[in-house]
């Protein structure tokens, strides 16, 4: 059995309020649980409810890629929360697997993950961990707005998890 570690850190900028939150868990095939109930009680925690849905199903996604395919035995999840945004980011230590976009079959029942993510998310990508000059990691990262907090009306901009639901 392994062990999960959770740390949370709050900075106030002179330009903005952070939260930052932070998973370590092993890489097995229950932390895309462990990680939307994360992710969920970060969001609940920093006042962005209405990034939940998709928040949950884009960090499933990319927890479930790392468990399945970066070979690795624990993984890191980090949340930074802005009054107007989240960044979600899956990191773990394998410098020589990259996730890969594919266009899935129809009747294929796996290959969509990055494509709903990119979907969801105001932005995404991946990028390196470095310590100094060595590269020591990569994290797979997504943005999503909170334009809620912001205008006070409904987001515009991106699609939903439910809007994905009969897709």
């Amino acid at each position: 059995m392994g062990t999960a570690l959770i740390t949370a850190a709050s900075t106030i900028c002179e330009e903005t309020a952070q939260s930052h939150y932070e998973l370590t868990a092993p890489a097995n095939c229950s932390t895309p649980l462990l990680a939307r109930r994360f992710v969920a009680g970060a969001l609940e925690a920093t006042g962005h409810l209405s990034l939940r849905d998709d928040a949950c199903v884009c960090v499933s996604d990319a927890v479930t890629n790392t468990v399945q395919h970066a070979g690795v035995e624990s993984l890191r999840i980090e949340l930074t929360a802005t009054a107007s945004a989240v960044v979600v980011a899956v990191c773990d230590d394998n410098t020589r697997r990259l996730p890969w976009p594919r266009q899935a079959r129809d009747d294929e029942e796996s290959g969509r993950g990055l494509a709903l993510v990119r979907g969801l998310a105001h932005a995404s990508g991946v990028s390196w961990d470095w310590d100094e000059l060595q590269l020591v990691g990569k994290r797979v990262w997504f943005e999503l707005r909170d334009e809620r907090a912001v205008t006070g009306g409904e987001p515009t901009t991106q699609g939903t998890a439910k809007d994905w639901a009969g897709k």
